[in-house]
């Protein structure tokens, strides 16, 4: 591989699974992309998916790479991988699946039935974190196997994230980096590695450090491409295979995230605003910032649990006359919905929406629900939409000042990736409602580009993650905001859309007490 100088990054994201090379400077060389069903769901509330699924359409993603032509194995120099987060799969002592991953959207819980004993209890008790501590054991994926499905957990010898999985696939070796352990885990967020014996965590949760995969940081080598994965998917055997992070990690460093005073927004499944700091900072109390993609570092992320799903959900629900005009166009139905965006005034004439869609882990509380309020007779399907963007920009501009209170340092400069930023709408109205310029990174693949600069560092080419994210990023398209647009969403957030969670917060409440819903 004398010639090898492209790095090909892995993204195997909620809706597809991606195949990108890029150069030394970050420019995309190539790409294949195959989408998949995100989940199947046999209960409500339930979201599963087989692992071997992500596997087979992974050897897909490849097949079509090599086919188009634009590079040949022989020029890839490393490989990084990239994932969605909080995916877990059960393996067996012969490293085989036993049950479908429970993919990151899922909903059952765990009953809880008995308080936290000892010391530990008088602890919880004392430092008001019952409910926190109580939601944890009932989220943890681990503790509802143990509970409704024994036998599975009793087989089960590896409990590992959808990353580690498909490390294993393609090298064989079972790890996993750090900057890919998100979610109800016994790992310690501070310290960037699985949580102490005597850490609480593992008294809270079912699984045990045997069933843990070994972590590496990122930009550290994971091993090589094993021959099995290299007859199936085309790459090289001995190719160097370099640990990236999570899916959001990576997007937030492939948009040049590198500091502190960068926001950086993701307009994806899950709609998040992070940014990158070497010192741990809980943004919210009690609960941790995430590993970043640069080692050593944490992600200060405020998230919308379902942000840009609620735009699938407009293009299943409502945007039916779209759908049909796109397929007859031969383009994808949101490519039309910045008109449906453009034919309405800023601020929605009055519609004002709360992205609650389904309960976060972060923010609002359980009882927490979505609501659209100030409907009149003047208003159309145009109308939810735009008040939909706008509600995520509203909700992820109150995430951004509470990072900034939280860690002490104004955001001066905003990068905005993710599928929804392909949005020139979309874009605008949300350089408006935050009152400063939104900027676009130079592709739209940033997750993936992130995982390439791990791969940069980690193979030498760069010497550090300074280096690299100086070279292989920089800023496309820049929004400026609309000063008097500015001045009209101002007074939105600030005298309606700030007060609305609080004040509607006792009728949620009453809604789960009357219905159950949501559980």
């Amino acid at each position: 591989m004398a010639n090898a100088e492209y790095l090909l990054a892995i993204d195997n994201g909620t809706q597809s699974v991606r195949v990108l090379v890029f150069d030394q400077q970050g420019n995309e060389v190539a790409k294949s992309k195959v989408t998949i069903e995100p989940y199947f769901s046999h209960h409500p509330g339930w979201a599963e998916q087989d692992a071997g699924y992500y596997w087979e359409n992974l050897q897909e993603a490849f097949k079509r790479l090599w086919a188009q032509g634009k590079v040949t194995p022989d020029q890839i120099c490393g490989v990084s991988l990239t994932t969605q987060r909080y995916t877990m799969i059960n393996l067996d002592e012969n490293f085989q699946p036993l049950r479908p991953a429970i993919v990151w959207m899922d909903q059952r819980q765990a009953a809880v039935e008995t308080p936290v004993g000892g010391i530990w209890g008088v602890l919880i008790k004392t430092l008001g974190l019952s409910h926190l501590i109580r939601e944890m054991r009932a989220k943890a994926r681990d503790n509802w196997i143990v509970q409704h499905e024994p036998d599975v957990w009793a087989k089960t010898r590896y409990y590992v994230n959808l990353s580690a999985w498909l490390t294993y696939c393609l090298s064989g070796e079972l790890k996993d980096s750090t900057g890919s352990i998100v979610g109800y885990l016994p790992y310690d967020y501070k310290r960037q590695q699985w949580a102490k014996p005597s850490d609480l965590k593992w008294k809270l949760l079912s699984a045990t450090r045997e069933m843990m995969p070994e972590l590496v940081s990122p930009g550290e080598p994971l091993g090589v491409i094993c021959a099995t994965a290299a007859a199936l998917t085309g790459l090289p055997a001995g190719l160097p295979m370099i640990a990236a992070a999570s899916d959001k990690a990576c997007e937030v460093m492939g948009a040049g995230g590198l500091d502190a005073h960068i926001g950086c927004l993701s307009y994806g499944t899950t709609a998040t605003i992070n940014t990158t700091t070497a010192k741990y900072i809980e943004t919210i109390p009690f609960i941790p910032p995430y590993t970043a993609a640069i080692p050593g570092h944490y992600n200060t992320e405020m998230m919308i649990y379902r942000g840009f799903w609620m735009v699938s959900w407009f293009k299943e629900e409502l945007a039916h006359n779209e759908q049909r005009l796109a397929f007859e166009r031969g383009i994808e139905p949101e490519q039309l919905f910045d008109e449906l965006v453009n034919q309405v005034p800023a601020g929605s004439m009055g519609l004002m929406m709360q992205p609650y869609w389904s309960p976060g882990v972060r923010q609002p509380g359980p009882e927490g629900k979505g609501a659209l309020i100030g409907f009149g007779d003047v208003h159309k399907r145009a109308h939810i939409y735009r008040a939909i963007l706008e509600g995520l920009a509203y909700e992820l501009r109150q995430g951004k000042e509470q990072i900034e209170k939280r860690s002490g340092v104004p955001i001066t400069r905003l990068r905005v990736s993710g599928g929804g930023s392909q949005s020139d709408a979309a874009m605008q109205l949300t350089a408006d409602i935050f009152g400063m310029a939104a900027e676009r990174p130079h592709t739209s693949e940033t997750s993936g580009l992130g995982a390439a600069i791990n791969c940069a560092v980690g193979l030498g080419i760069y010497p550090d993650y300074r280096s690299a994210i100086m070279q292989m990023t920089r800023v496309g398209q820049v929004f400026e905001p609309e000063l008097n647009t500015v001045r009209l969403y101002d007074r939105l957030y600030k005298e309606v859309y700030r007060k609305m969670y609080k004040r509607m917060k006792p009728l949620y409440q009453s809604i789960r007490e009357i219905t159950g819903y949501p559980q």
